[in-house]
């Protein structure tokens, strides 16, 4: 669609009042000899003067400039993130230079965007087939190995596929992991909301890493005991998904014996905050400001010692902030480090209300 162009005369009567003058003056100059200048021929011949040259300036700068610009108008409005194609083309020399900077300022931010998500696309890509060939070299050597003939024996067979499998394990992980924080990205992961207790959520996820705490001996509890229901509004799977991720993660990079503590406060009238805390080892603080990035570890050794697929506290930033609420972290070198994460809270049902009342009574 031709974008319309909006006349302006400011440079073509600039132009013209300033060749007007010169040329008038020369005229004077001229005819300084005569004992009487006629200023009315004078005055009419400025005016002569004034309007062919506006004319003139007028036409050509329309016809060999302006045409011109409105037709590079005309073909930058075709790209959709263009802002041109919903204004008019002036002929005023100002506002066009100001509109071409302000669209030149643009497109560079667009291309240095685009310049960091392309790095960011060339780290991704580096980071999953990292990801993903430490597990796909094991499978094949394991498997490789069984065809050399150690199939024969049935203990080694045994032992073989059963590391074998734990590598297809490990591989369906950190693809589920892909998928979903794909989706959780793009907006395609709708939330059902409800209202639930929390306490009980995060019991029933004690309950299920509980063995896995155990090999490490790390203590999982509650800051205090909590004798009534705490209920919260928002999607129930994905918040537990939020409380296992942070509690793996606390467990993988815990101190043997140590502990991990789970506290739930009210933040402001509508509003609580769940904090997961531990005496682990502690995050240095340049490592902070990225932790939440895809496939970031603090430790740069590239050991994948601790397992995971490396998009856990990923995952828990999108599921958290993907409810509207805000997810914190803070921690010291030797001391531990704290995550915490708000959440709405919801009035607690009927029956539940009722049977806490009798019982204060």
């Amino acid at each position: 669609m031709a974008i319309k162009l909006k006349k302006s005369y400011k440079f073509a009567l600039r132009s013209s009042l300033v060749i007007t003058i010169l040329i008038t003056l020369v005229f004077i100059g001229f005819h300084m000899d005569v004992d009487h200048i006629d200023w009315s021929h004078t005055l009419l011949f400025a005016l002569i003067c004034f309007g062919i040259c506006f004319a003139i300036i007028q036409i050509r700068v329309e016809r060999f400039i302006y045409r011109r610009i409105k037709r590079i108008y005309d073909d930058v409005s075709l790209l959709e993130s263009s802002s041109f194609s919903s204004k008019p083309v002036t002929t005023d020399m100002r506002t066009l230079v100001q509109e071409i900077e302000k669209f030149a300022e643009g497109k560079k931010i667009e291309i240095d965007t685009l310049k960091i998500r392309e790095e960011y696309r060339k780290d991704f890509l580096g980071n999953v087939s990292h990801e993903l060939k430490t597990p796909l070299f094991t499978v094949q050597g394991y498997i490789l190995t069984l065809l050399d003939g150690a199939m024969k024996d049935k203990k080694l067979r045994k032992k073989y596929l059963q590391r074998a499998n734990k590598g297809v394990e490990r591989l369906i992980y950190i693809v589920k992991d892909l998928d979903l924080i794909t989706k959780l990205e793009a907006g395609e992961l709708k939330l059902e909301r409800e209202d639930f207790d929390i306490i009980e959520l995060i019991q029933n996820t004690f309950d299920l890493l509980e063995m896995k705490a155990a090999r490490k001996e790390i203590s999982l509890t509650f800051d205090m005991e909590y004798p009534n229901p705490v209920y919260v509004n928002g999607d129930k799977e994905k918040i537990q998904q939020v409380i296992s991720n942070l509690l793996v993660n606390s467990i993988k990079y815990g101190l043997p014996k140590g502990t991990t503590e789970v506290s739930v406060e009210n933040l402001i009238k509508n509003k609580v905050i769940v904090r997961v805390t531990d005496n682990g080892g502690g995050i240095p603080k340049q490592h902070i400001p990225r932790l939440f990035e895809r496939f970031y570890r603090v430790d740069q050794s590239g050991s994948r010692a601790e397992g995971g697929s490396g998009l856990g506290l990923s995952i828990v930033k999108h599921i958290v902030e993907g409810h509207g609420e805000k997810i914190y972290v803070e921690s010291e070198v030797d001391v531990g480090s704290e995550f915490s994460f708000t959440l709405e809270k919801a009035k607690a049902p009927v029956s539940v209300a009722e049977k806490t009342s009798n019982k204060e009574e």
